[in-house]
């Protein structure tokens, strides 16, 4: 059976998978923000079933000024895609959630520190809120 995403529900899931990955390297970046933002990146390019079909490219309009202003915007993301994929293609839900897990755990770069041990913290509750 295939399953079909609307434009904004792909738009969701995207701005909530690839947001993490943003918000991961605004944490690191008194490490190597760039460093944080490939990593995770390579990880989300490298998801496979639906997801990795809609993942396979980043959103457009992602900003903020501030990582609170990003964060505003991508918390609620990540609980709607979730949510959004239990209703409609329960084991997405679950690839979903291990590929942004793998992104923010990439984004460390094995290296967590206090502020991206949070920001992992912050992702994975809006994951499992729903």
């Amino acid at each position: 059976m295939s399953i079909t995403l609307s434009d904004q529900d792909q738009l969701t899931l995207r701005t909530a998978a690839w947001g993490a990955v943003y918000l991961m390297s605004a944490a690191g970046a008194a490490g190597s923000a760039h460093k944080a933002a490939t990593n995770g990146s390579i990880a989300l390019t490298s998801a496979t079933g639906l997801v990795g079909h809609v993942l396979a490219k980043a959103p457009k309009g992602l900003t903020g000024k501030t990582t609170a202003a990003l964060a505003d915007q991508i918390l609620p993301a990540l609980t709607a895609s979730v949510t959004l994929l239990k209703q409609h293609a329960p084991d997405e839900a679950d690839n979903f959630r291990r590929t942004v897990t793998v992104a923010i755990d990439a984004a460390q770069q094995g290296r967590p520190n206090p502020t991206t041990t949070d920001m992992a913290r912050k992702i994975t509750e809006a994951l499992d809120a729903a």
